[in-house]
């Protein structure tokens, strides 16, 4: 039986050699996220990364490039993280001035912290997925993917025989 994909986007926000990561403790013991999540309805998967960031981390960011794409596909995976098939974005995000991480307000009950980690102490942490090799590649290299909008494609106003294409 065919299942739908979810869309999530996440925040890749890093500085002064740190990258921003989200705590958390429960059944699986004490591990870090990136801060990410699903897509709501009505917006655009940068809007998402933006929300997250700001509802997990309590910081206001700017979502840039396409840093990496992740796809959890429980069938593939034991279904280590559920069974919900999944499709995220992962976005270089910039801080903007005078915002700084917190615990947010209403946290998620599992949550227990909002931490910067050292790019040089990423392995000695548990990660959730455990990207971090790519992340330290990421860091290291700054290789952005291009994250392709319909809108902003050109349109073919016509075939060559004149006729709409639209």
């Amino acid at each position: 039986m065919p299942h739908h994909i979810r869309v999530r986007a996440g925040a890749v926000i890093m500085e002064n050699d740190s990258i921003l990561l989200i705590e958390f403790n429960d059944e699986n013991g004490l591990h870090y996220n990136l801060p990410a999540g699903g897509a709501e309805p009505g917006e655009t998967v940068k809007e998402a990364a933006r929300r997250e960031a700001m509802e997990e981390a309590s910081i206001d960011v700017e979502a840039g490039p396409l840093a990496f794409v992740y796809e959890y596909a429980p069938h593939t995976a034991e279904g280590r993280f559920g069974e919900t098939h999944s499709l995220c974005l992962m976005f270089e995000c910039i801080i903007k001035e005078g915002s700084h991480a917190k615990m947010p307000d209403n946290p998620d009950p599992h949550q227990t912290g909002v931490r910067w980690v050292k790019l040089s102490e990423l392995h000695k942490i548990i990660l959730y997925p455990n990207m971090k090799e790519h992340i330290l590649e990421y860091a290291h290299n700054k290789r952005n993917l291009e994250l392709i909008k319909e809108q902003k494609l050109e349109e073919y106003a016509a075939d060559p025989a004149g006729n709409s294409l639209y």
